[in-house]
This record gives structure tokens, sequence and C-alpha cells, in this order.
């Protein structure tokens, strides 16, 4: 069994940090379980634009109020506390909080923490060695 707190990760290697959000990691590829859960924190006033190309993503909003565009369609949907959204097809969005939004997201595959944005809003597909 793990158990790890949001404290364990603060300002550590799995602490990610942007001018427009902050991504704790808490559960990474090296846990060997499938999936990575992550506690993000997208700030008030920001536009983020994402592509996961190589991920599917889960996100549970947590806290506060924004929308999400889906760039295929132009389709906006609220974003607020109880919300879920699957990017289920890699889909090309924007985020746009009203407010600071904490959200716990999952990914499959899982990240490692290492993972970077590039110029399309993509992580790379970056394994773990077993």
């Amino acid at each position: 069994m793990l158990v790890r707190t949001l404290a364990e990760v603060e300002d550590t290697d799995a602490d990610i940090k942007s001018e427009n959000w902050r991504s704790k990691r808490i559960i990474l590829a090296k846990e060997g379980v499938g999936f990575s859960v992550h506690e993000t924190t997208l700030y008030a006033g920001t536009e983020s634009f994402f592509w996961y190309a190589n991920h599917i993503e889960a996100v549970f909003i947590t806290q506060g109020e924004g929308t999400i565009e889906d760039l295929a369609t132009g389709e906006i949907h609220e974003l607020a506390p109880g919300t879920l959204y699957l990017l289920n097809d890699h889909d090309k969005h924007k985020v746009r909080p009203r407010t600071e939004i904490k959200c716990v997201c999952v990914f499959n595959p899982p990240v490692t923490g290492r993972e970077v944005h590039d110029e399309n809003g993509v992580y790379p597909l970056i394994t773990e060695d077993a």
C-alpha cells in the first residue's frame, strides 16, 4: 500500500510549476500501476492550450470555475466543482479559469514527471525503465 500526501510532493521534482499552472504529481509511472495522478492548480485569468496526443486524461474539478473549449468543434463547456472532463480522443483544448481552479488529473499511460509541453501543447511519451 502506498500513502502519500501533497505536502510530501511539494517543492520536489514531482512539483511542476509554469506561468499558468502548477501540477503536483502524486502517483507517477515509477509506481508501476498504469496511470498517474496529479493535483493541478490553474491560475485565474490565464489561458492554457493542451493536446495530449500520447495520453488520455481525466480531470475532476474540486475548486474554482472557468471553461474548457474543444478546439475541434468550438464547443465551450463550463467548469465548476464536481465537473469531470475526459479527453478520450486526444482532444486539443483550451482551459480558461475565471477563478483559481484546483483539479485532480489522471493520465494513462502514466507520466514520469519529466515531461514538458512542447510547442504543440503535447507531452512526449516517456516511459520508465523496468
